[in-house]
């Protein structure tokens, strides 16, 4: 809003406009806009996508111009599915997150590496996750605890197909990840410290994990720590960390299982 002053109340952003999707970062956010244009503000170091490493306080376009179908925010990087179905990514590259096959920061929107079409993409803590046009499930960047889900703990640079194959429909990453598989299930993996892979465990994952109870889900969101979802009853539940009450079920105890807000 053009300020850095906190709000207890929604404020509209500067210059007002109209949108059709938005996606918040840990510290930046961007949409895109009713001309499909994307734009972004907040802390920057390349997450902008605006050719500078310069913090904005309004909403500002990325380079390049182009027009998208959809843009993903993760912890310090941004990735967007440009109109043509191709898949860019911008911003910290440390950890190999914008899947360009380097570990350079890109201050401007940056082809992943192998080119290829794209549906969704999901962008992570320090990795990114998205299904290509064949529905296949791909992901690239931090590893260490197995959020890239190809049955290791190595950094991937580029998009790696994640254990398992099979085909998808959605797709989540926070420091953990989760995704709707074709048949409507959700499996995760990685990070577990909290129960976020919602196996009844605190066990890491590898690879795609199906979580408690099974059931179909229509809707999947990730967090930092924790993870929620709308099941085909149109019922929603939570799992993994609930230190600040973030399941919604009254307490503030981690749940390892889907659990009723």
């Amino acid at each position: 809003d053009n300020t850095q002053t906190d709000s207890l109340v929604p404020i509209p952003v500067f210059g007002g406009g109209t949108w059709k999707q938005v996606t918040a970062g840990f510290d930046h956010t961007c949409a895109i806009a009713s001309d499909d244009t994307i734009k972004c503000w907040g802390y920057n170091t390349g997450r902008l996508g605006d050719g500078t490493g310069t913090q904005r306080l309004l909403p500002t376009a990325v380079f390049g111009g182009a027009t998208w179908k959809q843009v993903s925010a993760g912890g310090s990087h941004t990735c967007g599915i440009a109109s043509d179905d191709s898949l860019k990514c911008w911003g910290y590259n440390g950890f190999g997150g914008l899947g360009d096959n380097s570990t350079t920061d890109r201050l401007v929107p940056t082809a992943v590496f192998g080119g290829g079409t794209w549906k969704q993409v999901g962008g992570g803590w320090g990795h990114t996750c998205a299904i290509a046009s064949d529905d296949s499930l791909k992901c690239w960047g931090y590893n260490g605890e197995g959020s890239v889900g190809d049955n290791s703990t190595t950094q991937r640079n580029m998009p790696t197909a994640v254990s398992g194959g099979g085909t998808w429909k959605y797709v989540s990453a926070g420091h953990t990840t989760c995704a709707i598989a074709s048949d409507n299930t959700i499996k995760c993996w990685g990070y577990n410290t909290e129960g976020q892979v919602g196996d009844n465990s605190t066990t890491m994952r590898l690879v795609p994990t199906a979580i408690s109870g099974g059931g179909t889900w229509k809707k999947l969101a990730t967090g930092l720590y924790h993870a929620c979802a709308i099941a085909s009853d149109d019922s929603l539940k939570c799992w993994g960390y609930n230190g600040a009450g973030q399941l919604g079920d009254g307490t503030k105890m981690d749940r390892w299982i889907p659990t009723l807000i």
